[in-house]
Order: structure tokens, then sequence, then C-alpha cells
């Protein structure tokens, strides 16, 4: 993106300074802290630029996603400094089971070609702006500044009282360590780990990521072929429900070409159906533009590596570990996943802030 339309110590396109992922959350030195620590945000990393009435909203890879958000950009405009440039995450938050929590589908939903329905959904699923660094504020730019100095321009910039929020932040590792655990249940990815004496360096990973990692295991359900037409393209995964209902809960698909031909070949006679393939439900995980999967037997257990459940579905796409010829596919049920909606979005945000 390359817009002319704000002029401001730093103007677009900025690329965001990312993160490296890390095993687990770094200590403070013994000679004093070199980490901030903030929860990760599970959202749309967005670059908000203000200058007047102008507003641009770019993402991580410089798209405009300003028309996706007017509410944002209307909040951008109450409740923003005049000029200004602040990094941080949109989100859409949805009560579940009487818990606020950020809601990947709804959010995804936002993203939508025709003008009439993102007005509507603006109303119906208003989105939230998380900010977490600050790059400029009025005519100074801050991205040479370490991170405390780029954190009160930040709480300065945004009060937190409107739809423009401010991420909650420590410096003990060990409160880090117990976000890590706690605020999943709010719908977040984990913890960042960011240098207080750093600089915001646009496009380079100077922070730290700490994601959650998870295994489990699943009955597969079935298979599709992979798009060139020939071997496995992803293989169709399932747990059991409360009521005994089998439920698709997502897919694997990170195969090498041996590993295709071979799965298929040990799928195809276990077909219940050879005639006959299958639609529906399955098509969120589509190949090549088709909602076609062919069942099998229920008789395998897989075990695979997975990131965060949402609405009873893996998030993203889950990693192949092993077989698990020991378990029975009745075992395999949502009692392994659950994770505890203990924690309200809002209270992950500044203004609970009491770490």
């Amino acid at each position: 993106m390359d817009d002319e339309r704000v002029d401001l110590p730093i103007s677009p396109p900025v690329a965001p300074m990312l993160a490296k992922a890390v095993a687990a959350v770094p200590d403070q030195p013994a000679d004093g802290p070199a980490w901030s620590y903030e929860p990760k945000w599970d959202g749309f990393r967005a670059l908000v630029f203000r200058d007047g009435d102008e507003v641009v909203m770019a993402s991580r890879g410089g798209k405009d996603l300003a028309r996706y958000f007017p509410e944002l950009v209307d909040a951008a405009r109450a409740e923003l400094p005049e000029r200004c440039v602040v990094d941080g995450e949109v989100g859409v938050v949805k009560e579940i089971n009487g818990v606020r929590r950020l809601d990947w589908d709804s959010l995804s939903q936002r993203i939508h070609p025709a003008a009439s329905r993102v007005a509507k959904l603006s109303e119906e699923t208003p989105a939230v702006f998380i900010g977490f660094d600050a790059l400029a504020l009025g005519d100074t730019d801050l991205t040479g500044e370490p991170f405390d100095v780029r954190r009160a321009a930040l709480l300065e910039a945004i009060s937190g009282d409107g739809r423009m929020q401010v991420s909650r932040v420590t410096q003990d590792a060990d409160v880090a360590r117990d976000w890590f655990t706690a605020f999943e249940g709010a719908g977040l990815d984990g913890v960042v780990a960011k240098p207080l004496t750093g600089s915001y360096v646009p496009g380079k990973r100077e922070m730290l990521k700490i994601k959650h990692k998870r295994t489990a295991d699943c009955v597969v359900l079935g298979y599709r072929v992979h798009k060139s037409g020939t071997g496995l393209g992803s293989m169709l995964l399932g747990l059991y429900g409360d009521d005994g209902e089998l439920r698709m809960v997502g897919g694997s698909s990170a195969f090498s070409d041996v590993k295709r031909q071979e799965l298929q070949q040990m799928f195809e006679p276990m077909r219940v159906d050879p005639d006959n393939v299958a639609q529906g439900e399955l098509s969120r995980w589509r190949s090549a533009g088709s909602g076609e999967w062919i069942p099998i037997r229920q008789e395998l257990v897989v075990e695979v590596a997975y990131d965060q459940m949402e609405n009873g579905r893996f998030r993203h796409t889950v990693k192949f570990l092993r077989w698990r010829p020991d378990r029975d596919p009745e075992s395999c049920g949502y009692d392994q996943l659950d994770v505890p909606l203990t924690y309200d979005i809002h209270d992950v945000l500044e203004g609970s802030n009491d770490a």
C-alpha cells in the first residue's frame, strides 16, 4: 500500500515488527528486566495511521483493511489523536457461555467484497482494535525509541474508552506464564515478549512469541484427493461429542508426494461407498474449489498437533504426528481438548491491568 493521503513522520507502506517462535516464556535476567510480556492476540494485524480526518488501516501485507471495518475508521477519528501511528490487532468479540472472547469465525466473515454486506456486518459484529505499540505521535517518530517510551505514547494515544483498546503488559515472567494458560479462554494465542530497550524495527523478527501447541487423538473420517488428481490431498478428522455424535473438527494436509500416494492406497480399500463421495459441512476444508470428500470406515485413530480450538473445531490445519492403533475411535472425544472459558476478553485489556 502506497497511500499519499497521510503526511506523518511514519507513513505507509510500513511492515510491522514481527516475532520469532520460541518454546517458553523467557526469564528476566538477574541484573534487571529486559522483557515486556503481553498476550498474543489472535486477529488481523493492523497498522492504523491517522492524519486529521484521513485514516489508513493497513494489514501485515500492506492491504487496505479500512474498507472492511468502517466502524474502526470512525473510532480512529473519534478516539485517536489528530496525528499518530499505532500497531495492534483487529478482532471481533463474541459472547460464548456468558464470557466475551475473540471469535475468529466472525472476524473472517468481515472480509467481504460487497459493500452492503460490509455495512451490515459492521453493525452486527462490530470489531475492536487492540493496540500494543506506537510508531508515531504528533510529529515525533517513535520507531527509534525503546519500548517503554513507545508504550507511554500508546497509552497517551488510546484511552481505552471505546473501540480502540490497549493490551495489558507485565514485566513479571511468572505472570506471563499464568497468562499463557489463563487467557486462552478469552480467545488468545499465547504470549509475546518484547525487548524493553529495543527499537521498533519494521519487518524484522525482534520479538519472541510463545504459542499454544497441543496434541489430540482424532478419528479419520475420510479424505480428499489432491488437486493434481492423484494422491491424498487432505485427511479429514472427527471427534465424539458428549451426545455420542461424531463431528468433523478439521483436516491435515501437509504431506510429501510419497506420503500422499501411500495414504491414498491405504484409504482406498476402506471407502464406505466406492462409487460415491460426500458433500456438506466438510466443504469448510474444501480443496481446489470442491467440497467433495470420500468417507472411509471410522476405524483409524491419528494423533495430531494443533494450537487452538474454536467453536468445536481446530482453529488451523493440524499436523499429522503418528498413528494410534492402541486407541479406540470411540475414545476420541472433546474432553481431551477442553479449554475453560474463565477469562472475559475485557479482563485482558489495559483498563484492568493489575500487574
